[in-house]
């Protein structure tokens, strides 16, 4: 496997072939095969065109055409898979929108694309600006019926998708890539024999705003067999186990983070026959967990990859067969060049440090309405010809011995968190728009219990600051409250600390090292826990928040929770109490009393 890797770069797919035709393809070699299958049911190959061509007909009658963007809004499922392909039947570019994210982002995202037309399962969901359109991807029994729409031939520089990440500047920055660059991703990673060539079941375990979830729904275009993997087959190690199982699943998709939650039954389950491929990717892999993966892969039980990309350059971009014991990023895929530069965009001597910029077919068109942004980060490679473009990552890298990537940090503030791209700046401008901060900075705090979390340090503004009872300094539960009304779930800060001012350098610079530790917000003063369901809910939250005393008014957010401990809670209920939860229960029911009398309301009932 190595060797593929290592001659992957000296050959290139030229032109590769629009996945859309891909499938077209797929379809008349396999028509009754599985190409889609979720709790919810299955389509073949022959019914995924079917419902793919319809949908494509009613979306061009609303206009869906090369250029135009269409809003996709659907849970997990068949649907979503259907709605993705209808799209690029009609040659626009799809535009993510998971319901699960506050309303105003959901606006300034349909705003800033231009979306006039949102595809929606057809029940209840976010309400879209003035002028918008939803469509239902499962049409009404009364609607009329469109004739199939044959698929829309489009250039390889046709967008294909724009996928927001946070933005720097509070405001959140849509990547818009083209077909040619999917169509490229998808040819590199067969090239470099990460895809094998024959049939193979592939778990989708990505969000759909993840730009992870390209490298996986689009693999129906080569004829894969895709099990799009529900909330709680995600999130639930054993019902994640029998889904792979029951579908005989080969590959499955994950970050790092994810990894210590299921590594029990991913072992377990690898050891019946089938080995299991492990794509990993979204944020660096730690030493144990690459240590852990290559003991694996060296005793046959599964065998893991991991992925580097930014979503500017269209998911991934070089890659690693975890085999040995040292962490490292790999090396670029076909198509994909590679530049360790200096400031002056010199390359650095072998060995050395450098900025990672990337080149080559896979680079996105640019960044939404931004073009100053765009200029700045798309720069012209002084090292082709042709006059092309690189894109400067942020990320900072040295060449191995062998010639394979390290990944050693970042030029700026931007991190990954569980996967997730966060711009801390992002974070920082959503709370000073709240009327009681003055200033604010958010860092990244590793605990010992908990791990990585997100910490806001804030100044109250001279008001707020005042003796006044209606003009207090303003607490961590109304600062959470606030940004999750702008910010998904995953940039939310876990503690808030208010200071009188924040320190700086003598260069006028936030001194990190300065900014005191963390603190979890204080317990009201109530009750202890009273009754099993409380008793035993505190003692889970006190072990893996790694918190000493809790009380049956704290708040599982408030006190550092996140979503891989919410994980982590659910187990443990489920191990001692026989309730099976999941992780969007805990969401739910933050404060332990309430999540106590949910547990036993799930009891009484069972």
């Amino acid at each position: 496997m190595t060797e593929l890797l290592e001659d992957a770069h000296h050959t290139a797919p030229d032109h590769a072939v629009d996945l859309l035709t891909r499938f077209q393809q797929a379809v008349a070699a396999a028509p009754d095969r599985i190409a889609a299958s979720s709790h919810r049911g299955a389509l073949t190959f022959a019914e995924l065109d079917r419902h793919t061509a319809r949908l494509a007909a009613a979306l061009a009658g609303h206009g869906a055409a090369p250029g135009r963007r269409i809003g996709v809004s659907l849970p997990r499922g068949t649907d979503l898979v259907v709605a993705l392909l209808a799209v690029w039947r009609t040659g626009a570019a799809y535009v993510p929108l998971d319901p699960a994210y506050p309303q105003e982002r959901l606006h300034a995202m349909v705003r800033d694309a231009g979306i006039d037309v949102v595809l929606t399962g057809g029940s209840d969901g976010p309400g879209w600006p003035e002028g918008v359109r939803t469509l239902p991807v499962v049409p009404h029994p009364e609607a009329p019926e469109h004739p199939p729409a044959p698929p829309v031939p489009v250039p390889a520089q046709t967008p294909a998708y724009v996928i927001y990440t946070s933005g720097s500047t509070g405001v959140p920055k849509g990547v818009e890539t083209t077909r040619g660059a999917v169509a490229a991703l998808v040819a590199g990673l067969e090239e470099a024999g990460l895809y094998d060539q024959w049939h193979r079941v592939v778990a989708w375990n990505a969000s759909v705003s993840f730009d992870a979830s390209v490298q996986q729904w689009a693999r129906v275009c080569r004829g894969d067999t895709v099990v799009v993997l529900g909330e709680a087959e995600r999130t639930d190690p054993a019902l994640l186990r029998a889904v792979l199982d029951e579908h005989g699943v080969h590959d499955l998709d994950l970050t790092p983070s994810h990894w210590p939650l299921l590594r029990d039954e991913l072992l377990e389950r690898s050891t019946e026959g089938r080995r299991l491929r492990l794509f990993m990717g979204g944020e660096p892999v730690p030493e144990h967990t690459w240590r852990e993966l290559a003991a694996a892969h060296d005793t046959r039980r599964l065998e893991a990859v991991n992925l580097y990309g930014p979503t500017e350059c269209t998911v991934d971009v070089t890659a690693a067969w975890i085999e040995d014991i040292d962490p490292h990023i790999g090396r670029p895929l076909p198509g994909v060049r590679c530049h360790v530069l200096d400031p002056e965009l010199r390359p650095v001597l072998f060995g050395e440090e450098g900025e990672l910029y990337l080149a080559g077919q896979q680079l996105a068109i640019g960044y939404v309405n931004r073009p100053a942004l765009t200029a700045t980060r798309f720069v012209a490679d002084p090292f082709a010809a042709d006059g092309t473009r690189m894109y400067r990552t942020g990320d900072l890298v040295r060449r191995r011995p062998d010639n394979s990537l390290e990944y050693r940090g970042r030029s700026d503030r931007q991190l990954k968190l569980r996967g997730y791209r966060v711009e801390l700046g992002d974070i920082e401008a959503a709370l000073t728009t709240h009327p009681g901060v003055a200033a604010a900075v958010v860092t990244l705090h590793s605990g010992a219990a908990a791990g990585e979390q997100l910490a806001a340090y804030y100044v109250a503004t001279t008001a707020a600051a005042g003796d006044t009872p209606d003009t207090g300094i303003p607490t961590p539960g109304t600062l959470r409250a606030h940004l999750a009304a702008v910010l998904p779930q995953f940039m939310l800060p876990t503690a808030y600390r208010a200071l009188d001012a924040i320190p700086l350098t003598v260069n006028g610079k936030v001194d990190l090292a300065a900014l005191p530790a963390p603190e979890p917000a204080p317990a009201a003063p109530d009750s202890a826990p009273e009754g099993e369901a409380e008793t035993l809910i505190a003692a889970v939250w006190s072990e893996v928040l790694g918190r000493e005393h809790i009380r049956s008014d704290d708040d599982f957010f408030a006190m550092g929770g996140h979503s891989l401990i919410a994980l982590r809670v659910v187990a443990r209920l489920k191990k001692q109490l026989g309730v099976a939860l999941s992780a969007r229960e805990v969401y739910r029911h933050p404060q332990l009393r309430d999540l106590a009398r949910h547990v036993e309301s799930l009891r009484a009932g069972s």
